[in-house]
């Protein structure tokens, strides 16, 4: 039996999960077993949790659905747990180096108890001091092992869970449960500690929590505040059957409703059904306000007065005196330009436009992207949405026929902006833009993340200095409504670079529907414009940017390599986005070099491609869903590595052959490794890991989900990757 049974729920973390369970397993004290609770097999957590499995026999992952919510998760977790003691760790938060090794010294001093209560850190998920909230509470109790009742302060309503060592033949004895719905570890703290006789506290941080960008979930409004008061009755009830006395009696109470009068206070939490919660509250007071009690002095005194006499309208009046005086005016965030914010301004105040949508790619570069790809969609689906594609200037002309744009800047620009209801983009719109009430704004992204992003670049100079403001970025974050991801490992690193409170939509990337619907016609049709000779082999050629240079490089030789390769290769090139400016790279082709960076989409060039080369570029990931051969040309990995920051090792999982140097590329080409069975089996594990949710139908899951409200449950199902039939390459067609 191992001495603890350490359950680590992860609904919602995954991003963050591996720092949960490696803060465990580097313990010095080896004697637990880790049960991380994940939503269901194949969930991002959920591969996270295996991979650990595999590696470590004390790791022993068990699934509860997310409906389950944590009091579920937590109960699964201790079914599973064999360990003398129960500890809970929320899937984002850590253990200390050394953690488990000082709660072993302590119950070695104390011999068994029922609860060991720890210090825990508060860690901002970003900048300022981490506090330790516990400590002024811990301080105050006996130095040994005692009864509650020689310390009536530590009622176990104020700590959470994960911040006590729970003996599990103690909870098994009295049947001690996590209560289902919001709240539970105040139902949880309050009945243990009612039922507790020996306690003990240590007086040393043992888990380090980060507190949440967009803070706790039960902050949020909502009806589920109800709930606080289920969970407050349940424990003031069994504290009555008990008989507990008075002295004991008082700090329950007092601290029970010290949160219940926040909730009460607090407007934004209880959009509705406040007076109802209000008047509940003063019926709960009335019926367990222990004899003699003494309400604390000041306002909160004063609310307890309120509370009891069922005074709702004086409650509302000093609620509503005590806003008046903290409110402050916020600044707005406006267009610059007196006349344009001035119109900016005069549109807001005008109703949301229920049917118009808005939608802009790469700051406006053009019709592109997964922005395009859901406007398209969205037009067949949902024809009565209006929409609008915004555009710099320059690339206006670019826009296709039928698609109405508005020039960015212009007048019109910030009438839609400000109008929209659905606002759609893969990078992010301008600082000024507001955010309204009953907008929904969709982050669609750009690719699946190699390179470090948003706040996961803060430790990297270079890439942090071309960044800007960390605090802006986040401020755009919080506009977000829905983030799109295609596969479980974007969804790790969007939650952990950019946290917000946003929902994601694992529903593939809408650009790459065309990989699965493409036709023959449609490859030989795109080879044909671009000029890729009768019967030739097309490598697609697509470095990614370097933050260290100035300027494209190819970095490549490509004539060297097209004549070292074989007399059928030709090389379609293309440049990363940032370097095409204008579009007076197109067309152009020397040799067997054809430039393709500035054709407009990036999706036609891969469907044209028989094969990619690429270093670190996204665009490896959207290629995998073709099943064609995939080349990484990585003569500067660990440069790359040390200055942008990665995700993964790419060189330990690529999706094919990595040469690393002009001689090793050109060989791989020449000898066919790179259309070899090796190749096939590196870029079957890569399309397993990176492909997840690309199957063809992400533009309609988006358009029914996001533009015409349907449930997640009435969207089509996932087409399992065995199942999925890529566009033929044009080399295919030939050989047949």
């Amino acid at each position: 039996m191992p001495r603890f049974s350490i359950i680590v729920p992860s609904h919602g973390v995954a991003g963050r999960l591996a720092l949960a369970l490696d803060s465990v397993l580097a313990q010095s004290l080896g004697d637990f077993e880790l049960i991380p609770v994940c939503d269901a097999p194949g969930s991002p957590a959920a591969d996270v949790a295996a991979r650990y499995a595999e590696r470590d026999s004390r790791v022993s992952p068990v699934h509860a659905p997310p409906s389950a919510g944590l009091a579920g998760a937590r109960a699964t977790g201790m079914r599973a747990a064999t360990g003398t003691y129960l500890l809970f760790l929320d899937g984002d938060d850590v253990l200390v180096p050394g953690a488990l090794a000082a709660l072993g010294a302590r119950l070695a001093r104390t011999g068994a108890v029922d609860v060991l209560y720890f210090e825990h850190e508060r860690a901002p998920w970003w900048e300022g001091e981490p506090t330790n909230p516990a400590a002024p509470l811990l301080a105050k109790t006996p130095d040994g092992v005692f009864h509650p009742g020689r310390a009536p302060h530590l009622t176990g309503v104020l700590l959470p869970a994960w911040s006590a060592a729970w003996r599990r033949a103690f909870v098994a004895e009295h049947g001690l449960a996590f209560p289902e719905g919001h709240f539970t570890d105040i139902g949880w703290g309050g009945l243990a500690m009612l039922s507790a006789e020996r306690v003990a506290v240590l007086r040393s941080v043992v888990v380090r929590h980060l507190v949440r960008r967009q803070g706790s979930r039960l902050n949020l409004p909502g009806a589920h505040h109800a709930e606080l008061l289920d969970k407050a009755e349940m424990v003031l009830a069994r504290a009555a059957e008990l008989g507990l006395s008075a002295e004991r009696s008082a700090p329950l109470f007092e601290q029970l409703f010290a949160a219940v009068l926040k909730t009460a206070a607090h407007p934004r939490r209880l959009p509705s059904g406040r007076r109802a919660f209000f008047h509940r509250a003063a019926l709960l007071h009335r019926r367990h306000r222990p004899a003699g009690y003494r309400p604390p002095g000041g306002s909160l005194g004063v609310q307890h007065r309120l509370l009891a006499s069922g005074s709702y309208a004086a409650f509302t009046a000093l609620r509503g005196a005590r806003r008046a005086a903290a409110r402050a005016a916020a600044p707005v965030p406006r267009p610059r330009g007196l006349r344009t914010r001035l119109l900016y301004r005069a549109h807001l105040r005008r109703p949301l436009d229920p049917h118009l949508a808005v939608y802009c790619a790469y700051w406006g570069r053009g019709y592109t992207c997964n922005p395009a790809a859901i406007h398209a969609k969205a037009r067949e689906l949902a024809p009565h949405i209006r929409s609008v594609f915004l555009v710099e200037a320059e690339q206006a002309h670019t826009v296709p026929d039928g698609v109405d744009h508005a020039v960015i800047g212009s007048r019109r620009y910030w009438e839609v902006l400000a109008r929209a209801t659905y606002l759609i983009n893969n990078a992010n719109f301008a600082e000024g833009v507001v955010k309204r009430p009953g907008s929904v704004h969709l982050q669609t992204q750009h690719g699946t993340p190699l390179k470090t992003m948003g706040v996961d670049q803060s430790t990297y100079p270079v890439v942090a200095a071309s960044t800007g403001s960390f605090t802006k970025l986040l401020g755009r974050v919080d506009r977000w409504d829905y983030n799109l991801s295609s596969n479980p490992h974007s969804t790790r690193v969007w939650e952990r670079a950019f946290p917000g409170s946003y929902e994601q939509l694992e529903y593939g990337y809408p650009r790459n529907d065309v990989y699965c619907t493409a036709t023959a016609e449609d490859v030989a049709r795109v080879r044909a414009e671009l000029g890729v000779p009768e019967g030739g082999v097309a490598v697609l050629y697509a470095p990614t940017h370097r933050d260290h240079r100035t300027g494209f490089e190819t970095g490549l030789d490509l004539e060297a390599f097209c004549e070292a390769a074989g007399e059928d290769v030709v090389v379609l090139l293309r440049a990363h986005y940032f370097y095409d400016r204008g579009g007076r790279r197109d067309g152009g082709r020397v040799g067997r070099i054809i430039d393709v960076t500035a054709h407009r989409s990036s999706e036609d060039v891969c469907l044209a491609a028989d094969a990619l080369i690429t270093d670190y570029s996204s665009i490896m990931f959207d290629y995998a869903n073709l099943d064609r051969p995939i080349v990484v040309y990585a003569d500067d990995w660990d440069a790359y590595r040390e200055t942008r920051g990665v995700c993964f090792d790419l060189m330990a999982e690529p999706p094919g052959p990595v040469a690393r140097t002009p001689e090793e590329l050109a060989r791989v080409f020449r000898d066919g490794t790179w259309a070899g069975e090796e190749s096939a089996a590196l870029r079957a594990r890569f399309r397993e890991r990176f492909c997840a949710f690309d199957d063809g139908r992400a533009a309609e899951r988006v358009v029914r989900r996001v533009l015409l409200g349907e449930s997640p449950d009435a969207l089509p199902p996932l087409i399992p990757l065995a199942e999925r039939v890529p566009a033929p390459a044009a080399a295919t067609l030939v050989r047949s």
